[in-house]
C-alpha cells in the first residue's frame, strides 16, 4: 500500500463526509423548519413521538441533529422530558435509513436496469442536474434541490473512492489481522464507539464500514460488535450539546445514552448467548453493506420494541442520574418573558427552525407591547399607580426582548440561509425596532399622565370624550396588527389600514375642537400641550404598528 493509495483513501472519506454534510443541511433548509416545528407539537404518546422522530431523521439524514434538537426542545420547555423518550427511540431507527442508501453500492446482477440502481450509475446524473439547478436555476427551491442531488453525489462518489483505495488491503496480513481482533465483542463495541464519537455521525461511520467491506476481509463477527458501539458513540453529540443545559436537557441527553447503551447490552449479550449454543453460520461468512445495513436497522427496531414500554423507567433513570440541584436557586423567567426561551442556542444548526422560534418570540414581544399599549390607554380614561408602574415594567420586558431577538438573529445570520430565510431574518429586524417604539411611546403617554395626576390637573368633559375614541381606536390598530403578525389575515391588515384613516381624521377633529375651547377659555394652554402630546405618543403608536403591517404584508406578498 504506497503514498498514493492512503492519499486516495482519506480524499475519499472527506468527499464522503463533506457530500453527507452537504446532503443534510440541504435537506434541513428544504424542509424550512416545518418538521422540527411538527416535531416540537405532535408528540402527545411514545409510540406518535418514535413515528415523528423515525420520519423526521430519515428526512434531514442525521439522529444526531434530531437528538441535539430535542435537548433545545427540552432545555426551552417547549417539550416535556417524557415527551422526548420515543423522539429519540424513533431517531435511532430514522437513521438507518442511510445505510440502506449506501448498500445500494453492493448490488450486483446480469440485469441492466437492476444495475442501474447502483450509485456509480445514477449519481452522475444527479451530480449533473444538482449543478444544473445551482447553476442556472433562479428558482430557490431548485436551488436547494440542486444542493441535496450534488451532495448525494459527492457522498456517493466519495464512498466509492474509500473502497477502491481499501480494497487492496485484502492482502494486507496486518489489516486482516486486525479485524480478526475486533470479532471480539468487547473491543469491536470500543472501536465502533469511538470512531462514531470522532466523527460525530453513526451513519458516516456506517458507511465508513461498509466501505470496508470492498476489501472482501470484515466478516460479520467483526462488523456486527463494531455496529453497535456506533450506536453508542453517536450519543457523545447530544451529550456535548446537553452541557450548561438545564437539569431536564441533561437527562434528555442522558436517556439517549442509556437507551442505546441498554440496548447494545441487551442485544449483544442475547446474540452470543444464543450463538454460545446454536451458532449462526453467517458470522464466518464475509460482510455485505446490505448485510450491515440489515443488522443496523434490526437492532435499533428491536431495542425501540423492547425499550419502549419502559420509557418511564428511562425517564426515572434520567433523573436519577441527573438530580435536581436543590442548593441552587432555581432562575425562572416572568411569565412576560416565557417566549424567550423558544431561542434555544441548540436551534443554530437548523436556521430555518431557529428563524420560526425567533418569530415566536417575536410574536411574543409584539403582544407584550400591545399590553403595554393597552395599560397605556386605560390609565388615560382611568389612572392608577399600579397600572402606571405595570406599564414600566412592561416597557422594560419589551426592551429585554429586543437585546435578546436582535443577538439571536444577528447569530443565525452567521449561518448559511437560503434566500427566503434571509428575507424573513431582514423582516423580523425591521419589525423589532417599531414593537420597540410602540412600547416607547406607551410609556411616554403613562409618564405625561403620572405627572398630569401629581398636578392634579384633567381634561374637559368634552376632551375626554374626544380622547376616548381616539384612544379606542389606537388599540383595535393594536389588535388588529398582533391578529395579522400571527395569521396573515388580510382582513385584519385591510381593517388597520381602516382604523388608521379614521384616526387620522379624529385627530384633525379633536385638534379643532381644542382650538375652540381655548378661544372661549374652557381649556388652558397647558392642558393644550399635555393633549397635544398625548395625541402624538398614540399617533406614534397607531403609525408603528401600521410600519409592522407595511412590512409583514410586503414580504407576504412577494
Amino acid at each position: 500500500m504506497n503514498i498514493l493509495t492512503i492519499l486516495s483513501m482519506i480524499g475519499g472519506l472527506a468527499l464522503f463526509l463533506y457530500g453527507m454534510h452537504i446532503l443534510g443541511e440541504g435537506l434541513a433548509k428544504l424542509s424550512g423548519g416545518k418538521l422540527e416545528t411538527f416535531l416540537s407539537k405532535m408528540t402527545d404518546t411514545p409510540l406518535k413521538g418514535v413515528l415523528l422522530g423515525a420520519g423526521t431523521t430519515a428526512v434531514i439524514q442525521s439522529s444526531s441533529a434530531t437528538t441535539v434538537m430535542v435537548v433545545g426542545f427540552v432545555n426551552s420547555g417547549i417539550m416535556q422530558l417524557k415527551q422526548a423518550v420515543g423522539i429519540i427511540m424513533g431517531a435511532n431507527i430514522g437513521t438507518t435509513i442511510t445505510s440502506w442508501i449506501l448498500s445500494l453500492s453492493g448490488i450486483e446482477s446480469d440485469s441492466v436496469f437492476v444495475m442501474l440502481l447502483k450509485p456509480e450509475a445514477f449519481s452522475p446524473i444527479l451530480a449533473i442536474v444538482g449543478v444544473f439547478f445551482l447553476m442556472f436555476s433562479k428558482s430557490e427551491q431548485k436551488r436547494e434541490a440542486g444542493g441535496i442531488l450534488l451532495g448525494f453525489a459527492i457522498l456517493m462518489f466519495g464512498m466509492d473512492t474509500m473502497s477502491t483505495a481499501v480494497e487492496p488491503l485484502k492482502n494486507v496480513p496486518a489489516f486482516t489481522q486486525l479485524f480478526v481482533a475486533f470479532s471480539n465483542p468487547f473491543i469491536g463495541i470500543l472501536t465502533g464507539t469511538i470512531l462514531t464519537a470522532i466523527i460525530q455521525s453513526s451513519s458516516a461511520s456506517i458507511g465508513i464500514l461498509q466501505a470496508l467491506c470492498a476489501t472482501g476481509t470484515v466478516s460479520f463477527s467483526a462488523a456486527l460488535p463494531i455496529i453497535m458501539g456506533q450506536n453508542i458513540g453517536t450519543c457523545i453529540t447530544a451529550l456535548l450539546s446537553s452541557v450548561g443545559a438545564n437539569t431536564n436537557a441533561k437527562r434528555a441527553a442522558f436517556i439517549h445514552l442509556y437507551f442505546n447503551i441498554i440496548g447494545t447490552t441487551v442485544f449483544t449479550g442475547a446474540f452470543y448467548l444464543v450463538h454460545a449454543f446454536f451458532p449462526f453460520a453467517f458470522l464466518n461468512q464475509i460482510a455485505t453493506p446490505a448485510g450491515i445495513a440489515i443488522i443496523h436497522s434490526c437492532f435499533n427496531v428491536a431495542a425501540t420494541i423492547l425499550l419502549l414500554p419502559f420509557s418511564q423507567q428511562l425517564v426515572r433513570f434520567a433523573k436519577l442520574s441527573v438530580p435536581e440541584k436543590s442548593s441552587a436557586p432555581k432562575q425562572k423567567l416572568p411569565p412576560e418573558l416565557t417566549a424567550l426561551s423558544h431561542m434555544d442556542r441548540r436551534f443554530l444548526d437548523n436556521p430555518p427552525f431557529a428563524l420560526k422560534q425567533c418569530k415566536t418570540a417575536t410574536g411574543g414581544m409584539l403582544s407584550l407591547a400591545g399590553e403595554t399599549a393597552e395599560k397605556t390607554i386605560l390609565l388615560i380614561s382611568d389612572y392608577s399607580e399600579k397600572r402606571a408602574d405595570a406599564v414600566k415594567k412592561l416597557e422594560h420586558y419589551v426592551d429585554l426582548y429586543e437585546d435578546k431577538i436582535n443577538n439571536y438573529l444577528f447569530e443565525i445570520s452567521q449561518y448559511p440561509l437560503s434566500k427566503s430565510d434571509s428575507k424573513e431574518l431582514s423582516l423580523m429586524q425591521h419589525c423589532l425596532g417599531n414593537i420597540e417604539r410602540i412600547a416607547d411611546y406607551s410609556l411616554d403617554v403613562a409618564i405625561r399622565m403620572k405627572k398630569m395626576k401629581k398636578k392634579k390637573l384633567s381634561f374637559s368633559k368634552d376632551a375626554k370624550e374626544d380622547l376616548a375614541l381616539y384612544h379606542e381606536i389606537v388599540l383595535a390598530l393594536v389588535k388588529n396588527t398582533i391578529h395579522y403578525w400571527e395569521t396573515y389575515d388580510t382582513i385584519a391588515a385591510n381593517d388597520a389600514f381602516r382604523l388608521e384613516n379614521e384616526r387620522s381624521r379624529i385627530e384633525k377633529r379633536i385638534t379643532k375642537n381644542h382650538k375652540k375651547r381655548l378661544k372661549k377659555e374652557k381649556c388652558s394652554v397647558d392642558m393644550g400641550f399635555i393633549l397635544s402630546d398625548i395625541l402624538l405618543g398614540l399617533k406614534k403608536i397607531a403609525e408603528h404598528c401600521i410600519r409592522i403591517i407595511d412590512v409583514v404584508q410586503s414580504a407576504h406578498l412577494d
